[in-house]
């Protein structure tokens, strides 16, 4: 089949781009004809949080990217629109993680469907935010109304697709085609690193147990919860210590003042910068625990790279990442409380819990394949011919 994947892609970094390159990649090896088509502006500068919104890595191998689309510019949608219904892919993959995008993708899908055999299939990470705005409530139903299928990577994000067909639009019968395939496993980052390795890469002592934080920190995602639970277990556990690998969304000085005022200035390595694909390995490698105390979520990319380097995890019990990480099997589900999550702590280090939870966790690997994501939306695609 045809396909095209509109969404963000190199030269654009972060977990977004990997995902639609090696989601593109797996339809590849299956025999499919595959392009990319993302940005030629993604996000005005004044609107990007961090650093930069470009990758400093090489492009990757063997896919087809074409950069047409430019966010803010309706007469880019379009030429886009235009080109794409030319074009007529059996399906157009929209990639949508926020409503700021919802206008061009709900534009280039309704014009693209119009002749008469493309089907345009949603692939939704997040169809609330974790920090919604009143984009959300205008743009995202103009969205929705305009794909054949959708395609979500947790439970709640279904859910949260079903509410806007329902309640926002009043629509008691929602038929589109809809489902749920857990986030696949990113399996792209090389092999496992052993500890004494990593430490000596990253200049650390390896005679020190090591919890790691890892990517983007933003309000959501709980850190300083984080940092509370590990103050009450920092005398338990004295070779403890807590490495923050990720570029600061937020100010890094109001975590740097609670490290201070816990008396944790010893025991957190931060390192303020977006970590290339090269080096996940080595946080990865030297960290005994992976640590996501969000207070909201939907599902994370995290959780699967910490499945492809065989960590234990220890997540809050919220949006899906409660779905994946099976509690006191392969890691913790707690509350996003710091009381819980310092219980959660104290028990894997102290009961020494790394070896069992590793092994239940080596046995679900199977069930995150990319096969069953692009077998999904193959499925959906015969779904919305019926339609």
């Amino acid at each position: 089949m045809k396909i095209i994947l509109l969404g963000t892609a190199y030269p654009y970094r972060g977990g977004l781009a990997t995902f639609n390159e090696r989601l593109a990649a797996q339809f590849i090896a299956e025999g499919h004809e595959v392009e990319l088509w993302t940005f030629t502006l993604q996000y005005p500068s004044f609107l990007f949080p961090g650093k930069t919104q470009y990758s400093t890595e090489l492009p990757p191998a063997n896919l087809t990217i074409r950069r047409v689309l430019n966010s803010c510019n309706p007469f880019s949608w379009l030429r886009v629109a235009y080109r794409l219904r030319k074009t007529a892919p059996d399906i157009l993959i929209c990639c949508y993680w926020m409503a700021f995008f919802a206008p061009a993708f709900g534009l280039v899908s309704r014009i693209v469907r119009r002749n008469a055999k493309t089907k345009t299939i949603a692939l939704v990470h997040n169809m609330v935010p974790h920090e919604p705005s009143v984009l959300d409530r205008l743009f995202a139903p103009y969205f929705v109304h305009s794909q054949d299928a959708f395609v979500a990577l947790s439970e709640s994000v279904l859910k949260d697709i079903e509410n806007i067909e329902t309640h926002v639009t009043r629509n008691p019968s929602p038929v589109t085609p809809k489902s749920f395939i857990p986030h696949p496993i990113y399996d792209h980052y090389g092999s496992p690193m052993s500890k004494s390795e990593a430490c000596a890469a990253l200049g650390l002592p390896p005679d020190k147990d090591y919890m790691l934080f890892f990517g983007l920190v933003r309000a959501y995602k709980g850190l300083d919860l984080l940092l509370s639970a590990f103050a009450m277990v920092k005398d338990l556990l004295p070779d403890l210590q807590l490495i923050i690998a990720g570029e600061f969304y937020e100010d890094e000085d109001l975590y740097r003042a609670q490290i201070s005022s816990l008396a944790l200035s010893d025991r957190v390595i931060i390192r303020n910068e977006f970590i290339p694909d090269a080096d996940l390995r080595k946080y990865f490698g030297a960290a005994s625990l992976i640590v996501q105390p969000y207070k909201t979520a939907t599902q994370s990319g995290v959780t699967q790279v910490a499945f492809h380097f065989e960590k234990p995890m220890l997540v809050t019990n919220v949006g899906g990442l409660g779905e994946i990480v099976h509690d006191h099997k392969m890691g913790y589900a707690c509350n996003p409380s710091p009381e819980v999550i310092a219980h959660c702590i104290a028990d894997y280090y102290t009961n020494r819990r790394q070896d069992s939870y590793t092994r239940y966790l080596v046995s679900e690997k199977a069930k995150y394949s990319w096969s069953r994501l692009t077998a999904a939306f193959l499925q959906a695609y015969s779904n919305a011919l019926l339609q």
